[in-house]
This record gives C-alpha cells, sequence and structure tokens, in this order.
C-alpha cells in the first residue's frame, strides 16, 4: 500500500545537514522559476519518477531527483496524496478531449467511422510510457489511479460506445448495459489498449508492424469490425432476456 499520507516534515523533528541544504550543482546552475513554472517542473519530474520507480518512492527521494530542498517541495505539494492526483490530473485526465464527445454523439456519422476517428486520436493521447506505468503502479498499491480514470471512462465514454453498438446492431434502447454487452465494450476497449499500449510499454514486448501508423489504423478497424459483427447477437439476447 502507497503511503499517501506522507506529509512536510514536522517543525523541530530533525536539522537539515550542510550537505542537504546546499544547492545540489544541478540546482545551481537552474535559472529562477517563478512559482508556476516551479511548480510545472515538479509535476513532469513526479510524472517520469513516479512511472519509473513506483508510487512507493518518497518525497524526499523525488526532490532529490529534481535537485530541489524537500521543503520546497512540500510547499508546492503538502502531501504526497495531493501530487500524486496532480500527476493523475495532468497525465491522465488532462488528456480527455471533449471533441471526442462531439465526435461520438455526431448522428449523421456512420458508427464505425466516428469509433475509429475516435480510438486513432485516443489511443496515441494516452498510450504513452508513463501514463501507462503510472496505472499500473497505483494499481498495484492503492488502487487511486485506475479508480480516477475508469470513472471518467464509464462516465463519458462506454454510455457512448454502449449507445452506437446498440444503434449498429438496429437497437434504440436506453437501458443500463447488461453484464454481456459491458464485456464486450471491455474487451474491445482494452483488447486496443493492450495490443498497442500495454503489450510493447509495459511489458517491453515489440509485436509487427508496431509504429506503422497505417496498420495501428489497420488494427482499430479490425477491432471495431469484430466488435460490430458480434454485438447484433448479443444484444437481440438480451433483448429477448428482458422482454
Amino acid at each position: 500500500m502507497v503511503n499517501t499520507a506522507e506529509t512536510r516534515p514536522k517543525r523541530g523533528a530533525s536539522k537539515a545537514t550542510a550537505a542537504e541544504r546546499a544547492p545540489t550543482p544541478a540546482a545551481a546552475g537552474r535559472k529562477r522559476l517563478d512559482a508556476r513554472e516551479r511548480e510545472q517542473q515538479i509535476l513532469e519530474g513526479a510524472t517520469e519518477f513516479f512511472a519509473r520507480r513506483g508510487l512507493e518512492a518518497q518525497m524526499r527521494e523525488l526532490a532529490a531527483e529534481l535537485g530541489i530542498a524537500h521543503t520546497l517541495l512540500y510547499h508546492y505539494f503538502p502531501t504526497k496524496r495531493q501530487l500524486i492526483e496532480r500527476v493523475y490530473e495532468e497525465t491522465i485526465a488532462g488528456r480527455w478531449d471533449t471533441r471526442w464527445e462531439a465526435l461520438l454523439d455526431d448522428p449523421q456519422r456512420p458508427v464505425a467511422d466516428k469509433l475509429q476517428a475516435f480510438y486513432r486520436e485516443y489511443l496515441p493521447a494516452i498510450l504513452t510510457p508513463e501514463w501507462l506505468r503510472i496505472l499500473v503502479h497505483s494499481g498495484l498499491s492503492d488502487g487511486l489511479i485506475p479508480n480516477r480514470y475508469f470513472a471518467l471512462v464509464r462516465e463519458r465514454l462506454f454510455p457512448r460506445l454502449l449507445r452506437e453498438v446498440r444503434r449498429a446492431a438496429g437497437s434504440r434502447s436506453k437501458a443500463k448495459a447488461s453484464a454481456r454487452e459491458e464485456g464486450l465494450l471491455m474487451a474491445f476497449h482494452g483488447g486496443l489498449i493492450y495490443h498497442l499500449g500495454i503489450w510493447p510499454l509495459v511489458y517491453q514486448q515489440g509485436y509487427t508492424g508496431q509504429g506503422d501508423a497505417a496498420l495501428t489504423d489497420s488494427f482499430i478497424a479490425d477491432r471495431i469490425r469484430g466488435l460490430l459483427l458480434q454485438a447484433p447477437e448479443i444484444i437481440t439476447q438480451v433483448a429477448s432476456a428482458r422482454a
């Protein structure tokens, strides 16, 4: 379990040594930053640090890597949890583009075309080593970031995917997703993330066609075709069971 309650050291608990107070060579050569620039520097450094070291790494270690006093780090982020939540906002939630909602909500555009356009933009926006590794690290510890991410997905993406898949299958149902419908969507969405993201960026295993934009488009299209071919049977059976 990650100790996200790590807070500013208590006054008088210990005195910093001369070596701790002295600026590092990196810090000495760094220009003076205003508050906004410094906060952004910390966020960018924390993202790379937690992706590489895991969320159990300590704030003092992060400060040392950034070349700043740990007291300055606590000035901007008094607790580790606050910093991790800001990392989430910057690296995960902040990458969601509301244009995608308008794209998926367009009633004039064919379903397969909308899904292809969405995933062509969405996957490159999220599938970075930092994004995936922080997600996995948090999932193996406190679950904070996966819980926040999947709440976003369940609110903004899955209802739209369900509506579009039902539309393609000839259904206008607005009922809550059945277990089978939810499983269908999760297998589709998760399959793309696993193939194009987790496999190469977390497991560090290459795949044939990696880096080829045309092939990536084909992989997405193949998944969409599979989804839309399978959906009518599941949706029909679910509708019959509810009748």
